[in-house]
């Protein structure tokens, strides 16, 4: 029985997360490799994660968050040996300047989340449910020193409203 429910949540959830046109995806891919081959690589060749940024993001992780797939959490990090930051410093340089991503930071599982507020009044399905992809916890940390430092230089469409500062 359990089984069953797992391979309906996963079959769900894969159709969720693919491409709707296989068309439109290669299309897609196509733009952005045209658009990669202009790219000449960051703006500023000095900027760089040192151990006091990666320290002060560590320190400010939300606890209480899920583990993440190697049962890693943010307690972890904020409760951490003071070297950590140091070697963190030192791996999300050598993450910028080679602009390698290791495949552990690709890496993630996704939690069927229910959207109802009172799921006890009807039997739910797969649609009643969200789901949420829980990364790896250095990934995400590698994410908030990133966005730190480069903020100014990311920008999104005026029509996004949603995951915005101040929106």
């Amino acid at each position: 029985m359990y089984a069953d429910v797992a391979e309906k949540f996963a079959a769900y959830f894969t159709s969720c997360y693919s491409h709707n046109s296989v068309n439109q995806s290669e299309a897609l891919r196509d733009e952005y490799v045209k658009m990669r081959t202009k790219y000449s690589g960051l703006p500023c060749s000095k900027a760089s994660f040192d151990t006091e940024l990666v320290s002060k993001i560590m320190m400010g992780l939300k606890r209480g968050k899920a583990a993440d797939i190697d049962g890693l959490s943010n307690e972890h990090l904020s409760f951490c040996h003071p070297i950590l930051s140091v070697i963190l410093s030192r791996l999300f340089n050598l993450i910028l300047f080679s602009r390698y991503i290791p495949l552990g930071f690709k890496r993630s599982y996704i939690v069927p989340i229910p959207k109802p507020k009172d799921t006890r009044i009807k039997a739910m399905t797969c649609n009643d449910f969200r789901g949420i992809a829980i990364s790896p916890a250095i990934s995400k940390l590698f994410e908030y020193c990133f966005l730190e430092c480069f903020h100014s230089l990311l920008v999104t469409e005026k029509n996004q409203f949603g995951f915005k500062k101040r929106r």
